[in-house]
């Protein structure tokens, strides 16, 4: 089988010949590309060269079904030494949104930090339901089938489709920060919106991603116990989840969840959302949950696509505890079924590439389907 063959055989659930192994290289390369840092082999190479030098599927993230209009809003963007501000400016006001780089993130090709959100009072509610009941989607069905024929056997593309309203408001409109306060202090303002997200995306979102020729999409990221907790997650996530699935399950595309965070306490609301992978699965060390317990919770019912913790490949982990860590692992997937083997959440910028490259040897020698079980007493 190729990259292909064997991501589509673990989403339909079919065993492939060995365990994919496919994680981002994108950060570390951009990082590396950006400060001339390529190991010296790699130099003018390009990243799926790379890939492919080192026996990686390609995680195939760039392709879109879709473009989002925004219909009489205007958009101003203006940089002012390190930060960026943009402006929603409509009929009936303005919002504006600010962010910090730095010369070193910028270096590095690294998003900056968002500082000032569009949402900061009851009125900015008001300007942003007006955006929302002005924004379409156009379908890019030619733009994807392109992107689906390039990537060809080195992976299966991704495509990203948008995020719960919840989580949506959370991360990008409110703040994590600020958003538990706007929901305790101006609750009908947040209800309004959030209800009018859903309404929105439901009659015009939806059915360009239903309509889609993408077999898999990328729906919600960065849900965890710690911003969107089990009576959150009941209450805002579920219900919207139970609506949408069963529209793209009909449709036979495949749904991934982002998960680099925490997801120790919503495991089985993961489950009962209907997702039918976890991509960047993220464990222990970095989060308080191990691949274990995830199997366990999960079985065969969820993909998990990640396994390997990205601090792992850093120079700060020993050689010892590295290997140790991918040798153990084994064990845990046997006999293989439901795993993409990839890195949680992507590949730093100062991690070791030689350590990708020994990751591959040994999934070429322990990898291939099935796994088979350590004998009892062994």
């Amino acid at each position: 089988m190729n990259h292909r063959e064997r991501m589509e055989a673990v989403l339909s659930g079919r065993p492939p010949d060995r365990i994919p192994w496919v994680p981002r290289l994108q950060l570390w390369y951009e990082a590396r590309r950006r400060t001339g840092t390529l190991p010296p082999r790699y130099q003018g190479w390009t990243l799926r060269d790379i890939e492919r030098d080192l026996g990686l599927g390609t995680p195939a993230r760039d392709g879109r079904v879709m473009e989002e209009r925004l219909e009489g809003v205007e958009i101003i963007t203006a940089r002012e030494g390190p930060f960026e501000r943009v402006t929603y400016q409509t009929p009936v006001g303005r919002v504006e949104a600010v962010t910090r780089h730095s010369a070193d993130l910028d270096r590095l090709g690294l998003p900056g930090r968002i500082v000032s959100y569009p949402l900061k009072a009851p009125k900015d509610y008001a300007v942003w339901r007006w955006i929302v009941e002005h924004t379409h989607w156009v379908s890019a069905y030619d733009a994807y089938q392109a992107y689906d024929a390039e990537i060809g056997e080195d992976g299966l593309p991704m495509v990203s489709v948008g995020d719960v309203p919840f989580h949506e408001w959370l991360e990008k409109l409110a703040g994590y920060e600020f958003g538990f306060y706007h929901l305790a202090d101006f609750p009908r303002e947040v209800e309004s919106l959030l209800g009018l997200m859903w309404e929105v995306q439901r009659e015009r979102l939806w059915p360009v991603i239903a309509g889609s020729p993408a077999r898999f999409v990328l729906h919600g990221a960065h849900l965890s116990s710690q911003f969107t907790p089990p009576p959150l997650f009941r209450r805002y996530i579920l219900p919207y989840y139970r609506e949408l699935m069963p529209l793209l399950h009909a449709r036979g595309i495949k749904v991934a969840m982002h998960a680099d965070n925490d997801t120790s306490q919503i495991l089985d609301l993961i489950r009962e959302a209907g997702w039918d992978v976890v991509e960047c699965f993220v464990t222990a060390p970095m989060v308080p949950i191990t691949l274990e317990r995830a199997r366990e919770v999960w079985g065969k019912e969820v993909i998990i696509w990640g396994g390997l913790p990205s601090t792992l490949l850093s120079p700060s982990a020993s050689e010892d505890e590295f290997r140790n860590y991918v040798n153990s692992m084994w064990e845990i997937i046997a006999p293989g079924e439901a795993f993409i083997l990839g890195v949680a959440d992507n590949v730093m910028p100062d991690s070791l590439i030689e350590r990708i490259r020994w990751v591959s040897e040994q999934v070429n020698e322990k990898g291939w389907y099935p796994i088979p079980r350590r004998k009892a007493g062994r």
